[in-house]
């Protein structure tokens, strides 16, 4: 007999190739794209055989139903997302929904109803990997997303309405306030804590904050043979001298503080001129924001001496702010409480990751379960998890839900 764990896995490796991506010899599944149907169209018959009512909301999200005890409860809502990046893992977003289908399927199989209706949803384009606008449907689950937001067009131009759905109901996704009880949310931890540890699950304590930067450096271009050293205004050489300024800064801090140039381009990028400008990013995250803050402090004060050191010009745009979301203290001791019971350690880590998870805490309390990954590896198809670790992750999930019906307060 398959368990609840290995047929999650092997249901998220059935919507890694066509017609559930639409990426030739790999996993893309954008947002309303017909892969995204297709896969919808599988886990709907999923669900209905786990004994959930199926149904798709306005944002297209589709939603399982299984009706609790307790009439007019609040549900408790359980999911991920189901897109994926272009030359994706299998695993991020889909695992998270299709060990919340077990959860229920092993409720429903021992005629088990919580007082409350649970709901495990599959969110879109969390990753926004085809509109540029990630976590669009759970913000409009959250009723945090704004009308304008929903003026958008992939990179073939095709509007969000011209992409099949209807942008004058899009927000009557959101959820009316004391609808959701909860949002519980298990996902790959996309890093290498728990298999360092030899832990199968972590309790996730909270999404990091999150600041981005665009930063110009400019110096003067100048031919690479005749421009002596000394005389050199090269903003190539200085960037590289930020860079490890940023690199020095996050590692002295020696926390879980995480700082990342993620890109960089040198103009006017020939190989015998020397650069006169560079361009790149810098990403910092911190499970505390005030940390994130005291080294951006820092990295923004040692980029501003190094370009007045080199004579460069300089100028930095933030571009991103997001902060911190904690999960719901209470609901952490539950799934602490869940893991001890089913036999393991309890380990609490912060995610440096998005998750529509950080979205939901504006509509309820979250939780979050990491599960174990191969090295590490996510976004990417190499991306790997075990099913026992997944079998384990469905059990500490019902005894989560267990705890959780068992302290419910209909009041």
């Amino acid at each position: 007999m398959v368990s609840g764990g290995a047929r999650a896995v092997a249901r998220c490796d059935a919507l890694g190739v066509a017609p559930y991506s639409d990426m030739e010899g790999g996993l893309y599944r954008g947002y309303l794209n017909p892969s995204y149907t297709a896969a919808q169209d599988a886990l709907a018959g999923w669900m209905g055989e786990a004994g959930m009512a199926v149904y798709r909301d306005a944002a297209a999200n589709l939603i399982g139903r299984y009706d609790g005890t307790q009439p007019g409860a609040p549900a408790l809502l359980i999911g991920s997302h189901l897109d994926s990046v272009r030359d994706g893992g299998r695993y991020d977003g889909p695992l998270g929904i299709m060990l919340g289908l077990e959860a229920v399927a092993a409720l429903h199989q021992s005629g088990k109803r919580l007082p409350f209706p649970i709901e495990v949803i599959a969110f879109g384009d969390e990753e926004g990997s085809r509109f540029p606008a990630a976590m669009l449907t759970s913000r409009a689950v959250a009723g945090t997303l704004a009308p304008e937001a929903l003026d958008i067009a992939d990179a073939d131009g095709v509007s969000l309405s011209q992409a099949g759905v209807s942008l004058s109901d899009y927000l009557s996704a959101a959820r009316g306030p004391g609808t959701t009880l909860a949002y519980l949310e298990a996902h790959i931890e996309q890093g290498p804590v728990l298999e360092a540890e030899g832990l199968a699950v972590g309790t996730v304590t909270g999404i990091a904050a999150q600041l981005r930067y665009q930063a110009v450096i400019k110096g003067m271009a100048g031919h690479a043979g005749t421009s002596s050293m000394p005389l050199r205004r090269d903003a190539v050489a200085g960037a590289a001298e930020m860079i490890l300024a940023i690199e020095t800064i996050a590692r002295a801090d020696a926390s879980d503080l995480v700082a990342t140039v993620g890109r960089i381009e040198a103009l006017p990028g020939a190989p015998n001129v020397i650069a006169g400008e560079v361009r790149f990013t810098i990403d910092i995250r911190s499970g505390e924001e005030a940390r994130r803050d005291r080294a951006a402090e820092a990295i923004l004060d040692a980029l501003a001496s190094i370009a007045n050191h080199r004579d460069l010009n300089y100028a930095i745009q933030r571009v991103h702010d997001l902060p911190a979301s904690p999960c719901d203290p209470a609901l952490m001791d539950l799934m602490d409480a869940a893991a001890a019971d089913a036999g393991h350690p309890v380990r609490r880590l912060v995610s440096g990751a998005g998750h529509d998870a950080m979205v939901m805490a504006a509509l309820c309390p979250t939780a979050m379960l990491f599960i174990r990954c191969r090295q590490g590896i996510s976004h990417n198809p190499a991306e790997h998890v075990d099913p026992g670790d997944a079998d384990v992750a469905l059990q500490v999930m019902l005894g989560f839900i267990d705890r959780l019906g068992a302290t419910f307060d209909p009041a």
